[in-house]
């Protein structure tokens, strides 16, 4: 008898504790998902940007807050690649192609209609790069709910402020540090003189906790530093459909503060990952 009721108490304790862990998707919704901010479409207003006085207007769109945490990809994937560890720390050492399938994945657990169609038994003829062993065949799924990587447009248009912009250099401020973790402020110490590798190894450069920062006119957080972010387009030209390089934006806290910029486009092959490299949501409005 005292055998049975160790072994029902036993029970009755794992059931209790693996009831009392957080779920990843509860309701339909995922923490992820809850953080994503509403961005009102509309031409660029912010004169510093490569889209100012193009005919180019954005559509309706929502984009997350703040970049994806290791929480929130542990949450989908369950592991973390990351090279600092830390729930509330972005994400990093993703490849696009780990993106790409994180947002998929998402949609799935969230009963939504993945964005992205994969084909991983051939290689992309599109992609040109002679560094890349992935190469996976990634298209759109028209008019599917699911979450994806916001265009380059999109993404410049949000780290703009968009129709609230007030024309920052960076997303939120003429002042970096404000809004910022790059090379000189995201260690011990502030850092000056000129870009230098050991030193910013010693002074324990790293990311920092997401939304640690001001936010921009949006309220959208890190979209200046942190981590660099993936984006959608191809670095050769935003209109076609073949390159070597996909786009990341935004600069992160290995480099300097003109990467920052909101204009600035970075390039990195999409099998490329590091520990300055993580990435944001989109979703379509309708």
């Amino acid at each position: 008898m005292r055998k049975l009721f160790l072994f029902l108490l036993t029970a009755i304790i794992v059931v209790t504790s693996a009831c009392s862990q957080e779920k990843p998707v509860e309701n339909g919704k995922s923490a992820v998902s809850d953080s994503l901010v509403l961005v009102t479409g509309g031409t660029f207003v912010n004169t510093t940007s490569n889209y100012y006085g193009e005919d180019v207007t954005i559509s309706d769109f929502y984009i997350g807050k703040h970049e994806v945490t290791q929480k929130e990809w542990f949450d989908v994937m369950g592991s973390n690649p990351s090279a600092f560890q830390g729930e509330n720390l972005p994400v990093e050492m993703v490849s696009w192609y780990d993106v790409i399938e994180f947002c998929n994945k998402l949609s799935k657990l969230e009963g939504l209609t993945p964005y992205y169609n994969i084909d991983t038994t051939k290689p992309d003829p599109n992609n040109k790069s002679e560094y890349d062993p992935v190469k996976w065949i990634v298209t759109i799924n028209e008019g599917a709910n699911g979450y994806r990587l916001p265009t380059e447009a999109e993404w410049e248009y949000a780290a703009s402020g968009g129709q609230m912009s007030k024309s920052y250099k960076y997303s939120g401020s003429n002042n970096g540090d404000e809004v910022a973790w790059f090379w000189r402020n995201a260690g011990d110490q502030f850092l000056s003189g000129d870009w230098n590798w050991p030193l910013i190894e010693t002074n324990k450069n790293r990311t920092h906790e997401v939304g640690s920062k001001l936010p921009n006119e949006l309220g959208l957080y890190d979209m200046s530093g942190n981590v660099r972010e993936w984006v959608w387009d191809w670095y050769e030209d935003v209109d076609i459909e073949s390159g070597i390089y996909r786009i990341v934006k935004g600069g992160g806290w290995i480099g300097d503060i003109s990467n920052n910029e909101v204009a600035f486009r970075g390039k990195f092959e999409a099998s490329g990952f590091g520990p300055d490299q993580g990435f944001r949501i989109s979703r379509s409005s309708n």
